[in-house]
């Protein structure tokens, strides 16, 4: 076992460590089926500020789950996509959807 495994208490916490952040989900959910531009993510997200999206990205890229792609060119323009390892959460991503979804059809009731 590695000595990242070896940190946490369960695989909760190990799940949450990856993405937990404010916007962390938000971006997978938004790369799922889409690479994206910065500004396109941007704009999905405006309540996300450039410092918090860009420490939320450049985490998401450490961690294996996103892959960033920069072309060359001026003014720069960079992609972002999930990674493999990053579609594996699929299923989790599409569980917290429809929770999501179900919690605020309850909402709407009360």
């Amino acid at each position: 076992m590695s000595e990242q495994c070896t940190q946490f208490t369960c695989p909760v916490e190990a799940t949450i460590s990856l993405i937990g952040g404010k916007y962390k989900a938000v971006i997978l959910w938004h790369l799922m089926h889409n690479t994206l531009r910065y500004s396109e993510l941007h704009k999905k997200m405006p309540k996300a500020t450039d410092k918090m999206l860009t420490q939320q990205l450049r985490e998401l890229e450490r961690d294996g789950l996103i892959h960033r792609t920069v072309y060359p060119v001026v003014p720069p323009k960079t992609e972002y996509r999930l990674t493999e390892f990053g579609k594996s959460l699929f299923p989790i991503l599409d569980a917290m959807c429809n929770w999501g979804e179900n919690y605020l059809e309850n909402q709407k009731r009360h």
